[in-house]
């Protein structure tokens, strides 16, 4: 592994004559990341940057993302929900409540979307206007029945109709138009919003708070605040500290730590922090200790009266996968066995809008595995595929409608293999990719541009071929790519857009961070063996590629880079570790490797600190594009991340600003963000976290791993992280021993899902 010095003599001084450290043209031999750098950090540099380097650094793997970027309010120093010392988020500034209210309108609109699906499943055709052929022909019988016309038996006695089958010879056009911008909250009514800042005044709360509250608990909101003053906990950035002040202040003497009000709001704050760290159910234990270090004197009556209240749902997780109802009551000593020498039964709480994402989902990926037909010879296609592992995909994917597909980068060409060849037997075959990056990269390998999309813009309608008569995505096989990054909600969303008989493969690198959003669907997918599963034999080329293998498997290698592929710069402090990175960028990798400062990017742990994405930025754009930020912040050529939904981060460049709002170059797409839109989802981006950078390469990746962010690293942080260079990765290390400890024994955090056990549960159903 070759090393970028310092210059002749040690220290900060030895730079060109710009400042840049100098890139010897001849590589200089250099420990391994494994081996202690030149200069050891002193462990003190950035302050108290291991408290605000966001969830990453808090929870390992725990995502920084639900705000925008994980930048809003309280995300910096969220804690583990969980727990009774989590540390608790602060009431924002006007900003942070921006992006609150953006994070509670998507997830209410995407709730919504999933409840009025399955409602509509469930409910009857109010009349049929639309039907016709065997369709209608169905309906007029089942009236005729129910109106005594026509006895029951008369279904019994007519031939079942043939299946019918869909004929899909070419796919059709994709559909031009042009983007829409990020969808603002919908605003509360100007009354409502008054009468909950007299509220908030009254109880000594921010009055900023009081808009997103009216938009939260609608126009009742001032009522329902006087009644339950902790109905403030639903808001992100508010803790308990915050509400229980609000509280006293409005009720007095009439409230205290058992009080009913506070206690539900409680369980469901914890259990909403989990889902900060992709749990979609905590056990009800982990709750109850939690809210006795809450002051709750009987964790267990608190938690009995909010199942009641069906504030939280309660399932038994046990190995027949039984939920116990909120009848049941679930409580901690509930170890009934289900059999002899059964496992005791695990009780999970878990809020509603999960739990039905996950049923949903489970149901749905049964439904695809239960629907596969023959319907064309894949044994032709799969002879000429260009690598075995893509024949082995395809021969899968043609017999199966569930296929898990696992391989690093160099893997994805396999996906690509099968939507070409499904596309060569007429079928429609789309791919979908995490990022606009992944989409263009899969357009590339397929050589055909209709056949790639983003998830998101495919889920919404602005990419892909469109939805059919019923509502579902006119496909007949989708690749999803970056499969980790799928989570519960977003997946029940897919599932349930899927009509009978497409084909669904879910392809992606185990090792890397998951999902920004609650659930681990890829990896509940794998765990549960719920289809077959094919692993590329495919293997990531180049000293890169060897490095981020050996991580993968825990080991942290030496590998030869003859042409700076990977390269070592040791730092001592976090103030260095900004001023190297800075250089990197801004002369040393554009002049050494060939890659401009437009294709580099830098990752980091977290977005606080000295060395965090913030202060990363900062200095970034002083040095590459410095201006007054008159737009907001902003000037035009400044480097951007777009947030148009929690989880999602599209890169883009400021173009200009207009009384319309920011006007952004999204990889070639223009998007307009509103004024009062901009401070919530719109973020320099010439620094990223690991999470945002998830789905996406550059030319060129500089980690930035400064002392103090030793306690954000492990295995999938490292691996995703290293990964994101295509050409080169320079690593600014400060970090010691900390880095190969991380890697070999720091491994993916445990998240408490239900969606294995479900879907465990439906395997019988499926072979009967």
């Amino acid at each position: 592994m070759t090393a970028l010095p310092r210059g002749e003599t040690p220290g900060p001084s030895a730079t060109d004559e710009d400042g840049a450290a100098a890139v010897p043209d001849e590589p200089a031999a250099e420990p391994a990341p494994a081996a202690e750098p030149d200069g050891a950090p002193n462990g003190n540099a950035g302050g108290a940057e291991g408290a605000d380097t966001g969830a990453e650094v808090a929870g390992g793997e725990g995502a920084d993302v639900q705000s925008p970027d994980a930048e809003g309010a309280g995300a910096d120093t969220q804690g583990t929900g969980a727990d009774a010392g989590a540390a608790q988020g602060e009431a924002g500034d006007a900003p942070a409540l921006s992006e609150a209210e953006a994070e509670l309108a998507a997830q209410r609109e995407l709730r919504e979307r999933i409840e009025k699906r399955k409602a509509e499943k469930e409910a009857p055709i109010d009349a049929g206007a639309k039907l016709s052929g065997t369709a209608a022909d169905l309906l007029a019988a089942v009236r005729a029945v129910e109106s005594g016309a026509k006895p029951a038996t008369a279904f019994f006695d007519s031939p079942a109709p043939a299946p019918a089958r869909r004929a899909a010879p070419t796919p059709p056009p994709v559909r031009e138009r042009p983007p829409e911008p990020a969808p603002a909250p919908r605003a509360a009514p100007p009354e409502a919003v008054a009468s909950v800042a007299a509220v908030l005044s009254g109880g000594g709360a921010p009055g900023a708070l009081a808009e997103p509250a009216a938009a939260l608990l609608g126009d009742r909101a001032a009522e329902v605040l006087r009644e339950d003053p902790w109905q403030l906990l639903a808001l992100p950035g508010v803790g308990p500290e915050q509400a229980d002040g609000f509280a006293r202040a409005l009720l007095g003497a009439d409230c205290g730590p058992d009080d009913e009000r506070r206690t539900a709001a409680l369980t469901g704050w914890l259990l909403e922090r989990a889902a900060l760290r992709g749990h979609t159910a905590l056990d009800a234990d982990q709750v109850r200790t939690a809210l006795a270090g809450r002051g709750v004197s009987d964790p267990e009556a608190a938690v009995q009266h909010a199942i009641a209240k069906g504030v939280v749902l309660v399932f038994q997780d046990g190995p027949e996968g039984e939920e116990a109802g909120e009848e049941t009551g679930g409580t901690a000593d509930d170890h009934t066995a289900t059999g002899e020498a059964a496992e005791p039964v695990r009780v999970l709480l878990g809020l509603d809008r999960y739990a039905l994402a996950e049923e949903s989902l489970a149901d749905g990926l049964a439904r695809l595995v239960n629907a596969c037909e023959k319907d064309a010879d894949w044994s032709r296609a799969a002879s000429a595929a260009p690598s075995p592992s893509a024949a082995e995909l395809i021969r899968v994917a043609g017999a199966h409608g569930l296929v898990a597909h696992t391989g690093g980068e160099a893997a994805r060409a396999e996906p690509a293999a099968l939507i070409a060849a499904a596309r060569g037997l007429g079928l429609r075959a789309l791919g979908a990719a995490h990022s606009v990056h992944g989409r263009q990269r899969l357009a590339a390998e397929t050589g055909d541009a209709e056949s790639a999309v983003t998830l998101a813009g495919l889920l919404s309608g602005a990419e892909g071929p469109g939805r059919d008569e019923e509502g579902a995505l006119a496909v007949d096989l989708l690749v999803v790519l970056d499969a980790p990054q799928l989570d519960v909600e977003t997946g029940a969303m897919l599932v349930e857009s899927l009509a009978d008989g497409v084909r669904l493969v879910l392809s992606g690198d185990p090792g890397v961070l998951g999902s920004a959003g609650a659930g681990q669907v890829f990896a509940d997918v794998l765990a549960a063996r719920a289809c077959p599963r094919v692993v590329s034999r495919t293997p990531d080329a180049g000293p890169i590629g060897e490095l981020v293998s050996g991580i993968g498997i825990g080991e942290l290698n030496q590998v030869e880079a003859p042409g700076k592929e990977v390269v070592i710069v040791p730092v001592r402090d976090a103030g260095e570790a900004v001023h190297r990175t800075v250089q990197l960028v801004a002369d040393s990798v554009p002049r050494a490797i060939g890659v401009p400062s437009g294709d580099t990017q830098v990752i980091t742990v977290g977005h606080g600190g000295s060395a965090g994405t913030r202060a990363l930025n900062e200095a970034l754009k002083q040095r590459l594009n410095p201006g007054p930020g008159r737009f907001g912040g902003f000037d035009p050529g400044d480097r951007v991340a777009h947030v148009p939904a929690p989880g999602r981060t599209v890169p883009g460049v400021v173009v200009s600003a207009d009384a319309e709002g920011l006007h952004l170059d999204c990889a070639g797409t223009p998007v307009v963000v509103p004024q009062e839109r901009v401070a919530a989802c719109v973020r320099h981006a010439w620094a990223l976290s690991a999470h945002q950078a998830a789905g996406t390469r550059w030319p060129a990746a500089v980690v930035v791993l400064p002392g103090d962010a030793a306690g954000g690293l492990s295995r999938p942080w490292v691996y995703t992280a290293f990964g994101r260079g295509e050409r080169h990765l320079s690593v600014v290390h400060g970090v010691d021993q900390a880095l190969p400890r991380a890697v070999a024994e720091v491994t993916a955090q445990e998240r408490t899902t239900r969606l294995r056990t479900l879907l465990e549960a439906s395997q019988p159903q499926q072979e009967q």
